[in-house]
This record gives structure tokens, C-alpha cells and sequence, in this order.
């Protein structure tokens, strides 16, 4: 199995001020029952410009390329103490009856720590915050990022990304997964299928990614992985049915950023979500945290 990308296009915006003057970030999205396309994002400050947050979500609707958004933000910071100072990586499912539920990193008022949120509600635009989804620990701290579907039995299973801090004390970024009966768990932890690769791309820092499920029997993360400086690239990994094992992994990352002229600017390429239509696979990401860029995926 192997993944080749066929083109690369940018994916526009268009809304009010507020969100226009922003950079944008995580682009969550979907395909509704009768062909929109939605999306969610993270909007931020802007280099140099004052940092009020480190994030607001935005919704919008548009076709696959080209999103109009709302007026106004879904989700802002506040006023509880675990998003009081962002809201960031939101992650969108369609509830059993018909609404949403949005995943989302609530960051505290340092801007620092991090605990995996949710909220729900009838429409992208008409969301009540619940709380914190998945807390973090002292072992697991900033828990963000989640990539989450059904198991075969009903339950939900949770893949997230987590801070863990190495023997000589340099943080580190890992994939964990838990297993929970509902939206908001309680979760129970489950054996990571996969991990860093000494002397890869990704040997430092893992992130979650969106995962294609095409194939029951195969499914996909298109995973984020990084070294010790924290460029990261986009890789894909395959599972069991069950996803408690890898059983297949590419050997270099799919999709890497364009050579940044400054060897100290950001180096990113984050893999936020993937829909399939038409028989087309579409992988949506964020560039040097700043704009939105969609994949055309070939499976070979």
C-alpha cells in the first residue's frame, strides 16, 4: 500500500474583518448528507499583531474549495478557566440525532496548557460548550488534537495528542488512544499502535491525524510527525479493523512544506481532515500555520 499525492490546490476563505485579518489553521472538513461541504478552523493572530488569544473557531460552508463563513465565530475563549485563553484543532462529528459535537483545545489563561474540550448543538453556529472531554494529566498533559470514530461494538474510540516529557526532561509530543461509551467518555486508555521511528522524519514528535475510512477493514491515519525542531511533515500509517496494530506505514512523509527562505521560519505542514467524494480522496492541512491547502490522494 502506498499514497501518492496528484495536486495540490489552496483552499480560500471569505468572511468578515475579524476573521480576514487572521491566520488560519486546522481546517476541519466534512460532507453533509446532501452535499455541502462544511468546515471549521482555527483563526489566529497574525505575527506582531497583539495576542488577544491563540485562537478562535470559525464555520463556514462552501464546495470543497472555496468556503463562505459565518458573521460571526462558533466557538471563542471563555469565560470557564480551561478555554479561557484559546480555542483551537477543532475535530466535527454528526450526533446520532442530527446535530454536531465539536472536539476542540481549550488552552488556559497562561496560553500554554491545554485539556481536550467538546460542545454540541443543532448547527455549526449554535453550539453549547459541555466542559472538558479528556483532561490532562501529569503524565499525558495538553491533551488536543482528536481524531475519533465508532468501534465495532458502539462504543467511541478517541485518538489525541498529549505532551510527554522525556528522560532528559525535553517535552514531547505522543499519540494516545482510549476507548469510551459516549462523546465525553469516562475514557479507558488503550495501547498506542504506533509510535516514533529512531533515525526518521518523525523520530521526535507525534500528532494526530484525520483517518480515511474507505476501507472498514484497512483504515488510514494521515498522521503528523515531527523531529526534535519541530518540523513536521504529513505520513500515514494503516491499522487493523480494530486499530490496535499498524500494519502497514510510509517510509517517507506524503506531503512536506515548501522550503522556507529562512532556516529560523516555521516549518509546518499539520494534517487536520480527509473526505472522499467522487471517488476522489481530498487531504486538508495548514502551511507554516498561517494557510489552508487541500491534497488530491491517490491510492496505490
Amino acid at each position: 500500500m502506498d499514497f501518492n499525492v496528484e495536486a495540490i490546490e489552496d483552499v480560500r476563505l471569505s468572511g468578515p474583518p475579524p476573521l480576514m485579518q487572521r491566520d488560519w489553521m486546522s481546517p476541519y472538513v466534512w460532507v453533509e448528507p446532501d452535499g455541502r461541504n462544511g468546515i471549521m478552523v482555527r483563526a489566529v493572530p497574525r505575527p506582531g499583531a497583539p495576542l488577544s488569544d491563540t485562537g478562535v473557531i470559525w464555520a463556514g460552508w462552501g464546495d470543497g474549495r472555496d468556503f463562505a463563513m459565518a458573521p460571526a465565530p462558533a466557538i471563542v475563549p471563555g469565560p470557564d478557566a480551561e478555554d479561557v485563553g484559546g480555542v483551537e484543532d477543532p475535530t466535527v462529528l454528526r450526533a446520532d440525532d442530527g446535530g454536531y459535537v465539536v472536539y476542540y483545545t481549550g488552552v488556559g489563561a497562561d496560553r500554554m496548557h491545554g485539556e481536550l474540550c467538546y460542545a454540541s448543538g443543532p448547527a455549526p453556529d449554535a453550539l453549547v460548550k459541555s466542559g472538558v472531554a479528556l483532561a490532562s494529566t501529569k503524565s499525558m498533559g495538553n491533551t488536543k488534537e482528536a481524531t475519533v470514530g465508532r468501534t465495532a461494538d458502539g462504543q467511541w474510540r478517541l485518538f489525541y495528542e498529549y505532551a510527554a516529557m522525556m528522560e532528559d526532561g525535553v517535552a514531547a509530543s505522543r499519540i494516545g488512544v482510549a476507548i469510551g461509551a459516549g462523546v465525553a467518555g469516562p475514557w479507558h486508555e488503550q495501547p498506542a499502535p504506533f509510535t516514533v521511528r529512531p533515525r526518521a522524519w518523525d523520530n521526535w514528535h507525534l500528532s494526530t491525524g484525520p483517518m480515511l475510512m474507505d476501507d472498514p477493514d484497512c483504515p488510514v491515519m494521515f498522521y503528523n510527525g515531527a523531529t526534535l525542531d519541530a518540523r513536521w511533515r504529513i505520513g500515514w500509517v494503516a491499522f487493523d479493523r480494530d486499530c490496535t496494530r499498524a500494519v502497514a506505514r510510509g517510509i517517507e512523509p506524503l506531503i512536506v512544506p515548501p522550503p522556507p527562505e529562512d532556516r529560523a521560519a516555521t516549518d509546518i505542514a499539520f494534517a487536520a481532515s480527509v473526505v472522499t467524494v467522487g471517488g476522489e480522496t481530498w487531504l486538508y492541512y495548514s502551511l507554516e500555520d498561517q494557510r489552508l491547502a487541500r491534497a488530491r490522494l491517490r491510492r496505490s
